[in-house]
């Protein structure tokens, strides 16, 4: 009981720091981001220096790749923690050797997945932006584009689809102890997880992303949202809830951009 007692507490004080030293930069680089100035666009809104790559592509490319996963392990932290707790007890109970070390892969093969997903973004959103730069048309629907988005994240998650990939994420672990406990098993475990996540959170990631990829407060709520549907009962009717409060939001952002 005593060595069991003192890996979950390394398991949970480990995550805890990881947590706050990535909340805690992620708020750092938030408040160096609004600190300077954006881009006026037509329509009335303002575009990030997120997507303003200037003449060194590859430079921005990095920044925004770091701030990404420091941004996701922040985010995802909370939620993710108590299923690398569930996989490291799966772990033990199939007798592999170094548990420690196989959680860490497996939550380095999650994330592996999360930096995928913002390998992929960078350039279709640098895109976005040049496309919005470059025609004032677009630019002026930008407004009425995100109410769009917002209203149908809303409506993903009333859908079944999301519905299947939640419960997937709310399983004790997701895991066959039947497995190998293995570190080619643990990789292919976390990327597994780590798939299940982002179909799960796609939704609301858009909702983070058309509204300021590091704007704190869309963070928080995303976040939030993300953390209580995955750990709280009835996980499936909070994630409806969710959906109906995001339609609203959706419906109100279409009705004020649609204002002359």
């Amino acid at each position: 009981m005593v060595p069991e007692r003192i890996s979950k507490q390394t398991f949970f004080g480990a995550s805890i720091l990881l947590f706050a030293v990535s909340a805690a930069v992620t708020i750092i680089w938030s408040h160096d981001m609004s600190a300077m100035d954006g881009m006026p666009m037509p329509g009335g809104w303002t575009m990030s220096m997120t997507w303003m790559t200037g003449e060194n592509w590859v430079s921005a490319a990095g920044s925004f790749l770091a701030m990404w996963i420091v941004m996701m392990v922040a985010m995802m932290m909370p939620s993710l923690t108590p299923m690398l707790w569930s996989y490291h007890q799966v772990v033990g109970a199939t007798g592999g050797t170094h548990p420690g070390w196989l959680t860490a892969l497996a939550g380095l093969g999650y994330f592996f997945v999360w930096t995928a997903f913002g390998v992929l973004l960078f350039p279709l959103g640098v895109a976005l932006a040049t496309a919005e730069m470059q025609s004032p048309a677009l630019a002026h629907a930008v407004p009425l584009i995100i109410g769009v988005v917002v209203l149908a994240a809303g409506a993903l998650q009333f859908t079944r689809w999301k519905q299947h990939h939640l419960t997937c994420c709310r399983s004790a672990s997701g895991y066959d102890k039947k497995l190998p406990a293995n570190t080619a098993m643990a990789w292919r475990q976390g990327l597994r997880f780590g798939l299940n996540c982002v179909q799960c959170c796609f939704g609301l990631m858009m909702i983070l992303l058309v509204i300021g990829v590091m704007d704190l407060r869309a963070m928080l709520m995303v976040a939030t949202a993300i953390t209580i549907e995955r750990l709280m009962p009835a996980g499936g009717r909070i994630a409806r809830i969710t959906g109906v409060v995001v339609v609203a939001a959706g419906l109100l952002l279409i009705a004020q951009a649609a204002r002359p």
